[in-house]
């Protein structure tokens, strides 16, 4: 089983403004709510890329019920810790169209609150997977979680032999590389903030990610927006591919659905390059629409690459 750990979900409120302006009234074109955080975007594209897997993570309150009756809507398992105090928290979204260009604003809320019982809980379901399940670690930590909690989980999974995948960046993203992720996906500036480095060439992200690599992460997927991503294996092989052609509608997950393209693809071919061209398709998908990629826009653009 594929698990993905999302340790602060959200409801999205996913809207499209017209030339947005701060300190005034905003008619929305479209809105959406959605599901959201890095991991359940991992899950939704996972199942819409015909893979089962189990969403855990933690949710609090009546939007923590409606998530969590969203997510298992389209199909997918839950193991949702409930917490007790606050409410799983609402993040608006806002794109608008301003002279020609897509600008993106976010207005996230905190979280309920989580204690060392909830946490305790979480690793008792990590406690019971076994080496053929896969684990997806995603997104950031809440402010009243100790930030050693990725540590704690990715040491126990490298115990148990349980292949894992981080996305998330800095502190928490470095702390982990030693127990050796199968796979890490940073952007051009998440690498930047990461390393505390200028990246301006290909050349540079290639060399960031040999500096990854070489602190203990096995894969680097280093995704590029427009211009692709790429991909440093553990054998040291290096593979790019392009971005196909589309209208950039909305980036909100696109990175995450990378991720889940990417596995997707490893899983059917166990073939790096054909991952990384699934991973591309997979987020610029995403990117393409209002919603998470799904299967037959995926196809679509692996023709493109």
């Amino acid at each position: 089983m594929i698990y993905t750990i999302t340790f602060n979900p959200a409801l999205d409120y996913i809207t499209q403004v017209k030339n947005f302006k701060i300190g005034e009234i905003n008619r929305t074109k479209t809105e959406t709510i959605l599901p959201g955080g890095k991991g359940l975007n991992v899950s939704i594209v996972l199942k819409n890329l015909e893979i089962e897997n189990t969403a855990l993570g933690f949710i609090a309150g009546f939007t923590g019920e409606e998530l969590k009756r969203k997510i298992e809507a389209q199909g997918i398992k839950t193991g949702f810790v409930k917490v007790k105090e606050g409410l799983t928290r609402i993040n608006v979204k806002i794109s608008s169209m301003n002279e020609k260009k897509v600008e993106e604003t976010a207005l996230n809320g905190i979280g309920p609150l989580i204690t060392k019982n909830d946490v305790e809980t979480l690793m008792e379901k990590i406690q019971k997977m076994s080496t053929k399940d896969i684990v997806i670690l995603a997104g950031s930590v809440p402010k009243n979680i100790n930030k050693d909690i990725y540590e704690n989980i990715c040491e126990k999974l490298k115990e148990k032999g349980i292949t894992f995948i981080v996305d998330s960046t800095q502190e928490l993203l470095m702390n982990v590389l030693k127990y050796h992720p199968f796979l890490i996906k940073p952007n051009k500036e998440e690498l930047e903030e990461t390393l505390n480095c200028k990246i301006s060439t290909k050349e540079d992200i290639i060399n960031a990610a040999k500096e990854l690599k070489k602190l203990g992460a096995q894969n680097v997927l280093v995704s590029l927006g427009n211009d692709g991503a790429l991909l440093l294996t553990k054998e040291d092989k290096t593979y790019y591919s392009k971005a196909p052609k589309g209208q950039v509608v909305n980036t909100v997950g696109s990175g995450d659905s990378m991720v889940a393209g990417f596995l997707a693809g490893y899983d059917q071919t166990k073939d790096y390059e054909y991952a990384l061209k699934t991973g591309v398709a997979a987020g610029s998908a995403s990117a393409f629409s209002t919603q998470l990629a799904t299967k037959e826009d995926v196809n679509t653009l692996l023709k493109q690459l």
